[in-house]
């Protein structure tokens, strides 16, 4: 399996360039590494296969799009057998609502990040879909009253 070790400088800083810019062409890529596009491109396409690089996608504004209320959602289920945290992560990636899903350990068993329109939307969206989630028995609901910081870059060492 690659691992950060695996990276040169170089590889560290087109990652880098394409946290900040995932639209930046090859060729300004390439200025900015100090490589040949070629060399960058067969880079890229390196670092795409091996998987550093998942994919690219658009920051949208969740206001303008009716997705304005971020709202966090503690999940503790009735019973934590496998068969049970199967059907709960089935359930949950069909609910476009629910952007992330994550296992914790603590206090309870999942954390849900979600988005919805506003309160009505999301009291809406808790009777009619995460308290009928398989195996919930209890949830704690945190809505978001500012974000602070939202980001998704991730923190790369020696670029």
């Amino acid at each position: 399996m690659p691992s950060l070790e695996d990276l040169d400088r170089t590889d560290r800083r087109i990652l880098q360039q394409l946290q900040e810019d995932g639209r930046i062409s090859n060729l300004k890529l390439a200025e900015a590494v100090a490589l040949s596009p070629t060399a960058v491109l067969a880079r890229v396409q390196r670092l795409t296969r091996d998987g550093y690089i998942q994919g690219y996608e658009a920051r949208l504004d969740p206001k303008l799009l009716g997705a304005g209320m971020l709202v966090f959602v503690e999940v503790l289920l009735d019973r934590t057998t496998p068969n049970v945290f199967d059907q709960f992560r089935a359930a949950v990636q069909v609910h476009p609502e629910i952007l992330e899903c994550h296992m914790v350990a603590g206090g309870f068993d999942y954390l849900l990040k979600t988005r919805v329109a506003d309160m009505e939307a999301y009291r809406n969206f808790a009777g009619t879909v995460l308290w009928q989630l398989p195996g919930v028995r209890e949830t704690r609901t945190y809505a978001v009253m500012e974000e602070v910081k939202n980001s998704t870059r991730i923190p790369i060492p020696g670029a």
